[in-house]
């Protein structure tokens, strides 16, 4: 039976993970910070099924001491301040948890001394303002906001242990992608929860920041399966994962409105200048080409359905 420890074990990719990987027998061990209330909305239905242990990406001995307990196979590191508009009101605890935690990780895999192999998860918030649409893996990177810079830097690093200490490292560089796990800060949750508690009567609007931005939107559980997919090849590399399409968030209200019978939504949604970045990204959209020849990946999910899952699961749990 393999073994893997995950990071971020209670997000929402990290919870998936952890399904995905119970699906294959695998021995899960998840890594959660130690607080005074834990945060396992996510991962309820995993607690008799998988080893939590107490680490920090902010404490490489924790991180140490968690591969000792664990004795892993695969690690995948999940954990990161990844809520980019966040990033800008905390730049340096998002570069110290988002980046120094990917070289607290890899110091750590290289001090435990076993071969393990490493899942690093990038983000597409590494193009930032993009110079190639779609990016692939060869597109040059141009992040705009603290956690992107942060990613960057963990992409980097991944790369440098890999190519240094021949390390089996590999960077997901993932797409947005969702699920009905997602964080309420989100702005794919914070509109499906909106939406449900306008359909049942308890709010009258959403207030969100930009309604222009393009996106390349996926669906979670199909992402996980990327990630996994990357660990099991002979040789350890880096990937785009992506759906190639993007759309805007109008075309996501679109959606979800009409989900609830609402065909025009312009007067439930008002816009407030506090939900905007600093420095915006208009669009986003990959091509994991390269991921669909050497992983047999895609995704299997798409946009519409999607949204129409994330705003059915609030409404079901309103009701």
């Amino acid at each position: 039976m393999k073994k893997a420890l995950i990071t971020g074990i209670n997000g929402m990719d990290g919870s998936h993970l952890a399904d995905f990987l119970l699906e294959k027998d695998y021995e899960v061990f998840g890594l959660e910070r130690r607080s005074s209330s834990k945060n396992r909305v996510n991962t309820k239905h995993l607690e008799e099924k998988i080893t939590f242990i107490v680490g920090d990406l902010t404490d490489q001995n924790s991180l140490l001491r968690a591969l000792q307990a664990s004795q892993p196979d695969e690690v995948y590191n999940l954990g990161a301040q990844s809520f980019v508009g966040e990033s800008w009101n905390t730049p340096e605890q998002t570069s110290d948890v988002t980046g120094l935690g990917v070289l607290r990780m890899l110091e750590a895999i290289r001090m435990y001394g076993k071969e393990v192999k490493f899942y690093q998860a990038g983000s597409s918030e590494m193009f930032g303002k993009m110079i190639e649409n779609p990016s692939d893996e060869k597109t040059p990177f141009n992040p705009r906001s603290p956690y992107g810079v942060a990613k960057t830097f963990g992409y980097y690093m991944t790369k440098n242990y890999r190519e240094s200490y021949g390390m089996f490292a590999c960077n997901g560089i993932l797409f947005n992608h969702e699920s009905e796990r997602r964080g309420r800060e989100f702005v794919t949750r914070k509109i499906a929860n909106g939406v449900a508690a306008i359909k049942l009567g308890v709010a009258s609007h959403i207030t969100l920041g930009t309604l222009d931005s393009l996106r390349d939107w996926g669906y979670a559980p199909d992402y996980v399966e990327a990630m996994w997919l990357m660990l099991q090849q002979n040789e350890p590399d880096d990937f785009v994962i992506s759906t190639g399409i993007s759309h805007s968030i109008r075309d996501f209200l679109d959606l979800a409105f009409l989900e609830i019978g609402i065909p025009d939504w312009s007067n439930y949604i008002n816009q407030d200048p506090r939900f905007m970045r600093p420095a915006e990204i208009d669009c986003l959209r990959g091509d994991s080409s390269k991921a669909a020849e050497v992983l047999g990946w895609s995704p299997s999910v798409d946009f519409k359905e999607l949204v129409r899952r994330m705003v059915r699961s609030e409404i079901n749990e309103r009701t």
